[in-house]
């Protein structure tokens, strides 16, 4: 049986609020941990440092913005921008109405990779090789169409923070 915590603020250290343990707490709740995974999640030092990380990477955007485009079926132009989250969550609200699947798969790994140069302390913009294709090859090599997007990581703009 999974036992879910509340998410108390601690009172300890002199009556500050212990915000280390309320983020041990805020995301054993958030993943439906039980104290048994818990344990297991705070075993593994990798997890302080990417908790420790977190509220500065959601402060940022991913950006996949298309920088070829030929023949493709869901109509990907250059120009158009996939926006994820620091999480690489994507905000379907400032993306295109329709995205084709094997334009995503290709971002996957960069956008995983964007995150670990995030949580090393350095820049993920450093990034050497940021651009990826959608999975088709396109018509000379037998498929439909194909396109070759670009990742870059950005300041959240306060509208995006506010979400106003």
């Amino acid at each position: 049986m999974t036992k879910v915590v509340q998410v108390p603020t601690s009172l300890e250290h002199g009556g500050l609020p212990n915000r280390e343990e309320d983020t041990w707490r805020f995301f054993q709740q958030h993943l439906g941990y039980s104290d048994e995974e818990m344990a297991l999640f705070r075993a593994r030092p990798q997890n302080t440092d990417v908790l420790a990380a977190a509220p500065a990477l959601m402060q940022k955007t991913i950006i996949a913005e298309v920088v070829e485009s030929h023949g493709c079926n869901s109509q990907h132009k250059v120009g158009d921008r996939f926006i994820f989250d620091g999480a690489g969550n994507l905000v379907t609200s400032r993306s295109p109405r329709r995205i084709c699947i094997y334009a995503l798969q290709g971002l996957a790994g960069l956008i995983f990779t964007t995150n670990e140069l995030f949580y090393a302390g350095i820049d993920p913009n450093s990034l050497r090789f940021n651009r990826a294709g959608c999975f088709d090859v396109g018509v000379r090599c037998g498929g439909w169409g194909h396109i070759v997007m670009e990742v870059r990581v950005e300041e959240r703009s306060r509208q995006e923070a506010t979400g106003r």
